[in-house]
């Protein structure tokens, strides 16, 4: 796929070490750092996701703007919250939102496997556990093996790693 973005693509998700993302349309843990670290990084941005993603949280992030990726054309969304039908027509309506510099993806799997290969950087909190999923981020070391930053931490019950990856220079 080839999209030129005006502006920067960057992807944010939270995983297992085995990659899972997801269990029967919810998150398979609850790490109230990791909402906040989410809620501060894409501020001021324009978060695309999915329809999915969207009923699981039913509003925009604080301080963004959002684009619904859906293949249904019938499906009506709240202002100021657009509807797109691919990635590359939410990516182009993102470019369009005045005032907010940044384009995060923020999910669901396919969203997350067709943004791959266009992201400037991955925003990755990885949970050090392996739990059951029905739902994946796609394998990203080979496209983003740079790390920028990494900070480790913990909640008691999960460990995870937050990492800021690049593709290679």
């Amino acid at each position: 796929m080839s999209l030129s973005a005006k502006k920067p693509i960057h992807i944010i998700v939270a995983c297992s070490e085995n990659r899972v993302i997801g269990k029967d349309g919810h998150l398979p843990w609850r790490i109230k750092e990791d909402l906040h670290y989410l809620f501060e990084t894409v501020k001021d941005g324009v978060v695309i996701e999915g329809r999915r993603v969207y009923d699981e949280i039913k509003k925009e992030y604080p301080g963004t703007r959002t684009v619904v990726v859906t293949r249904n054309p019938e499906l009506q969304f709240p202002e100021p919250i657009l509807k797109a039908s691919s990635l590359p027509e939410a990516v182009e309506k993102a470019n369009s939102v005045k005032g907010y510099p940044t384009i995060w993806i923020g999910g669901g799997q396919s969203l997350y496997e067709e943004a791959l290969a266009i992201a400037d950087r991955l925003y990755l909190t990885l949970v050090h556990t392996e739990v059951e999923g029905d739902t994946f981020f796609p394998e990203w070391r080979s496209e983003f093996p740079k790390v920028v930053s990494e900070r480790k931490s913990s909640n008691g019950k999960f460990d995870y790693t937050f990492l800021i990856l690049e593709r290679k220079s």
